[in-house]
């Protein structure tokens, strides 16, 4: 089976992980998500590394190691805060969405990122907005 949108359904996957608290998940290798999108994540910290698993091309994942915080017990027990709160897929196959550096989006007053795809690479809002280019908003992450 095809899947139609390999980013949206990586970021799926890395948000539903981060949810259930699990150390690492293991994702269908893409060379845009290997390449740009998880090298963003780990510069703002979102998740610890990433390594690529299988040595044929058609065998290759990839191991998506998690980041979490410590958060104060209650009751005696550890409890754990996962890096990732939400992560939202913006730019969807039907829905475009395309942004001028001026309009790019600041994700919770800049302690999030907003990641974008423009003619320079993907980046965060934030770079995008530095360089002046705008570009395709992947998703939002805080």
């Amino acid at each position: 089976m095809a899947i139609s949108d390999p980013i949206g359904d990586g970021l799926t996957k890395i948000r539903n992980a981060s949810r259930a608290h699990h150390p690492a998940v293991d994702i269908r290798f893409s060379r845009v998500f290997f390449a740009h999108v998880l090298d963003v994540l780990k510069q703002e910290g979102f998740i610890r590394t990433y390594k690529v698993l299988g040595d044929r091309p058609s065998q290759r994942t990839l191991r998506v190691y998690l980041k979490y915080a410590p958060a104060p017990s209650e009751g005696g027990r550890a409890r754990i805060t996962p890096a990732i709160t939400s992560l939202i897929r913006a730019s969807k196959p039907g829905v475009r969405m395309y942004r001028k550096a001026r309009a790019l989006p600041r994700v919770l007053g800049g302690l999030g990122a907003a990641i974008v795809t423009t003619s320079k690479g993907i980046m965060t809002e934030r770079d995008a907005y530095h360089q002046r280019i705008g570009g395709e908003v992947i998703c939002y992450v805080w």
